[in-house]
């Protein structure tokens, strides 16, 4: 599959058939392992990874090394993006009610927030919202709701998966002082699947730090070969 992929130079062949790997392969192996051992799927970093590996397949060493600069500096953005969202939180969390009591529809609240009412619906079905509703069946957000949508907007902006989302706002209201960083990037032994935007700056770190080796794996690729 690396071979049909275009992830690894094209090996030469015996006259029966066989295929033979060199150091070169052996390398570009060990760089395409790296740089897919964390998957990070946003804002086209997957496909900025891949590309660099194809870069390194052809031996276009340098574009390769100029293209994971940039890939370690958009996950650098994304980290920071990550705890300035967790920033945000807290400080909605911790904001004051206001005097008077908010009571909006849907329509109003998507129009108030930028937020699309399928967007909202979703959140609904995935359990981050309980939302009441009125005798004649509308839906009233209060400003309990808004100050809780806020929060998961600002988190789903920054790529925070439903499911750590979900995790957080259960404990939210359980514990006087929430540490909401420790509760979005830890997923309980019992969660079935565990993604990784369900530890999205653990996964940013580690993608970050395996940025670093693979700049320079690719440096010393350069000169080898």
């Amino acid at each position: 599959m690396y071979e049909d992929w275009g992830l690894i130079p094209k090996p030469l062949r015996k006259a029966n058939g066989y295929r033979v790997f060199g150091d070169v392969h052996i390398d570009q192996f060990r760089l395409a392992r790296t740089a897919f051992q964390i998957e990070v799927l946003q804002n086209g970093l997957r496909k900025r990874i891949i590309e660099v590996v194809k870069l390194s397949a052809r031996g276009l060493y340098d574009e390769a090394i100029n293209l994971a600069n940039l890939y370690a500096d958009q996950v650098e953005l994304e980290i920071v993006n990550a705890k300035e969202a967790v920033i945000i939180a807290n400080e909605i969390l911790n904001s004051s009610p206001g005097e008077k009591e908010t009571c909006l529809k849907r329509k109003e609240l998507s129009d108030l927030l930028g937020i699309t009412i399928d967007t909202l619906r979703n959140w609904e079905m995935n359990g981050l919202l309980k939302v009441k509703r009125r005798e004649n069946g509308y839906r009233i957000y209060n400003s309990e709701d808004i100050k809780r949508i806020k929060i998961i907007r600002s988190l789903r902006c920054a790529n925070y998966s439903l499911s750590s989302i979900l995790r957080m706002m259960n404990a939210l209201y359980q514990s006087e002082r929430p540490d909401v960083e420790e509760l979005l990037n830890t997923p309980s032994p019992g969660e079935e699947i565990v993604s990784a935007c369900d530890n999205l700056i653990v996964s940013l770190k580690a993608a970050k730090i395996n940025a670093i080796r693979i700049i320079s794996m690719l440096e010393k690729m350069k000169i080898k070969y």
